[in-house]
């Protein structure tokens, strides 16, 4: 059977490529196995990708104990912690497509027969998922695992709390010395920030989709089973490609809408909107924003991981991890288990056998709530939708009408809420913060955290055409689509204007006539994007709504 990587290995005209693998100490016996690419994240300034090294030699040992040749290839990625609050923030969402293209390129370029994606953080996992889709290639994932929960004041702790810890310092809840507890033992190490924020949202949503190995979004980045699952990885590429399983045969419509129950019995970030509506493009597969509710409506939720909850990604794996989630939903019929896994097995096959051992959790008949963790509402706000993440919002904010305090940055509002300039009952409104706007659809984390820490999150909502960390906890409501800067009606809301929110049934609104909106879009002139030079520019000329996942419109070009 021929490969791809005959078109850099066989025959005389290929003896200047052999030339070159030659120089890089690579033998004839090597060159006569399948070329599986490694696509290693390592740096040294993602605490989720610091270790990735050590990971990516444990998938080329599996992948030369299963009879291939692995090559290590890099790939950037953000640490959205230390972007957050700043231009940084700014690139993180745009990076996903050049990790997606990066991918792509590498792959394609020296001709590899499979991939082993090694990603931990945020826009990695998708963006290298989205390369892999685009290629249609033997691939899988293999990521470095969560951290551990930290520790203040006897409390198990992420990162979450650290960011609020800044607002109840600002209000004066805690002191300096207080903050420096929670600095200094907050994130004890290596991995992926350890509730379910973005990053371990995406590691068990590639399980739930099969593109992962059961434990993939669970086990712990300082566990021996990680290491051995990462070998595990490169076993299983190499029966990936004797068999021609390629990305597009595992993620299809079928495995995308497990993806959505896993997703919502998790209560994972509302990220997870944006990268799956951007893997299912990638993938041909048809998917919008109402598919979410479907599930979302039919789906219990039945995990409260921190921001949520108390319990942290470490009592998940503990608890069963995905396997046991998928058993917990089986129960009424809410998953395929018919579909090919990178296994080589079926869900079904991968889930047999698999209980719930602990209330990190929940039993079927005992769900936080019927429906799932995230929801999208419409209205005049967003006719085009929007997300929050249902699971994190206080019982008391579900429904919500207030006075609208409208900014035009990130910047702009969090000075005033430090500042204590918001009241308890009003709706804090950010615009030009979505894709094109930004550009780049920044986390809204440091506003929304200042108002957890300052005991505020129960008493205001938060709205924008930007989005939120998966740390976000309250009535934090992102997406908001068309944005402002592409003549979204958000823009039009004018401060003091009545806001009603109302997740149960799905709405958003701004109170004010049909007539007043028309009056006001008469008069209105969107601001043009914040960055106007270098990469950001020429993505906000060329990204699509975040109703289609942000991601490049070609139509643009």
């Amino acid at each position: 059977m021929s490969r791809r990587s005959d078109n850099v290995t066989k025959g005389v005209e290929r003896a200047p490529m052999r030339s070159l693998f030659y120089a890089m100490g690579y033998t004839q016996e090597e060159l006569e196995r399948p070329l599986i690419g490694i696509v290693s994240a390592h740096s040294e300034i993602v605490p989720g990708h610091m270790h990735l090294d050590k990971i990516t030699e444990a998938v080329k040992a599996g992948v030369r104990m299963a009879g291939g040749t692995p090559i290590m290839v890099p790939a950037i990625g953000v640490c959205d912690g230390i972007a957050m609050g700043h231009i940084g923030m700014k690139y993180s969402l745009p990076s996903r497509e050049l990790i997606a293209d990066s991918v792509e390129t590498m792959a394609n370029a020296h001709q590899f027969d499979g991939l082993v994606l090694v990603p931990n953080c945020d826009k990695i996992v998708p963006g290298m998922i989205m390369g892999a889709c685009r290629l249609n290639i033997p691939a899988l994932v293999c990521s470095g695992g969560p951290m551990m929960s930290g520790l203040v004041g006897g409390e198990e702790t992420s990162l979450s709390k650290m960011f609020e810890a800044v607002g109840a310092r600002k209000a004066g809840i805690i002191d300096d010395e207080g903050l420096l507890e929670f600095e200094q033992n907050t994130c004890p190490g290596c991995g992926s920030c350890s509730g379910m924020y973005t990053a371990n949202s995406m590691n068990c949503l590639c399980e739930a989709i099969g593109i992962a190995l059961p434990g993939n979004g669970t086990i712990p980045a300082v566990h021996s089973r990680r290491i051995m699952l990462a070998k595990h990885a490169g076993m299983a590429i190499m029966n990936l490609v004797e068999k021609d399983i390629r990305a597009r045969d595992i993620i299809n419509e079928k495995s995308i809408r497990n993806a959505l129950a896993c997703d919502m019995a998790l209560g994972c970030s509302t990220n997870s909107v944006l990268h799956l509506l951007a893997i299912a493009q990638e993938a041909g597969i048809d998917l919008d924003l109402k598919m979410f509710n479907e599930v979302s409506g039919t789906t219990p939720n039945l995990c409260h991981l921190a921001p949520a909850g108390p319990t942290h990604m470490h009592d998940l794996d503990n608890a069963g991890g995905v396997p046991a989630v998928f058993n917990e939903l089986d129960k009424k019929g809410l998953i395929d288990k018919s579909l090919m896994t990178v296994t080589g097995k079926t869900v079904g096959e991968n889930i047999e056998g698999v209980v719930r051992k602990t209330d990190a959790i929940r039993p079927l008949e005992d769900p936080f709530s019927e429906s799932g963790g995230l929801a999208i509402l419409w209205g005049n706000i967003a006719p085009d939708g929007c997300v929050v993440k249902r699971s994190a919002v206080a019982p008391e904010m579900l429904q919500h009408t207030g006075r609208a305090r409208v900014f035009n940055s990130e910047e702009e509002a969090i000075a005033d809420i430090y500042a204590g300039k918001i009241e308890d009952g009003d709706v804090v409104v950010i615009c030009y913060e979505g894709p094109k706007g930004g550009p780049g659809m920044r986390e809204m984390l440091n506003p929304t955290s200042a108002l957890a820490g300052m005991k505020q999150d129960k008493t205001v909502a938060l709205i924008t055409d930007g989005r939120f960390s998966g740390a976000s906890r309250g009535a934090s409501i992102g997406h908001v689509c068309p944005e402002a800067a592409m003549g979204g009606n958000i823009g039009l809301i004018e401060e003091g204007d009545t806001i009603e929110i109302n997740i149960p049934a799905g709405t958003i609104d701004v109170k004010v006539s049909d007539e007043e909106l028309v009056e006001r879009r008469s008069r209105f002139v969107p601001q043009e994007p914040k960055v106007r030079s270098g990469w950001l520019y020429r993505y906000s000329k060329m990204v699509a709504p975040s109703s289609k996942g942000a991601v490049m419109d070609e139509d643009a070009l």
